[in-house]
């Protein structure tokens, strides 16, 4: 099973995330995690990546796709994955090689998005500050509006309310997977 999460900042994407690779058995890939790890890479693409994350912009899309299709290309993504924070663009849609076969999509809104990222507190990251955090969602529904209509046309979007609990999302998702 191949599975994407889209979701706002906030939304619970990495949470369920886990949660689903741990009852598949499958792995659970954040793309945001790959890039962070870049950014602490003293070279010059790491600062160009801190940079850009920084500002609450994304790195291109196509030097995104190359990386993120490299990766699950490894053996231990064969069975399937779930895969969050990838794509965020139309083209990253069209242009990614590997075949889907859920897109779950955990609806938020904007101002619980904006409470649950302010109140974290086990893991503040340099781009979860006010200001980039508003960037961010702002560039979110630009760019993730789109994508949303394209898997619902495809038919395989599923819309969960994200506005409960991690349990009640959880219940709600499972029986969409369709094993």
């Amino acid at each position: 099973m191949k599975i994407i999460l889209i979701g706002c900042p906030g939304s619970g994407k990495s949470t369920q995330g886990k949660l689903l690779s741990k009852k598949l058995s499958i792995p659970y890939l954040a793309s945001g995690s790959i890039f962070r790890k870049m950014a602490k890479e003293k070279t010059k693409w790491g600062q160009y990546v801190r940079k850009t994350m920084n500002a609450g912009l994304l790195i291109p899309d196509k030097k995104v796709i190359p990386i993120v299709e490299e990766y699950l290309k490894k053996e231990s993504f064969k069975k399937g994955y779930v895969l969050d924070g990838f794509p965020r663009t139309l083209f990253q849609v069209k242009n990614f090689s590997l075949k889907i076969d859920k897109v779950f999509y955990i609806k938020l809104s904007d101002k619980e998005a904006l409470r649950r990222l302010m109140a974290r507190t086990e893991e503040i990251r340099e781009d979860d500050n006010f200001l980039t955090v508003k960037k961010r969602m702002k560039v979110y529904h630009q760019l993730t509006d789109p994508i949303i209509e394209y898997y619902r046309k495809m038919g395989i979007l599923e819309e969960i309310n994200g506005d409960r609990s991690i349990e009640e999302i959880h219940k709600e998702i499972m029986p969409r997977i369709n094993l």
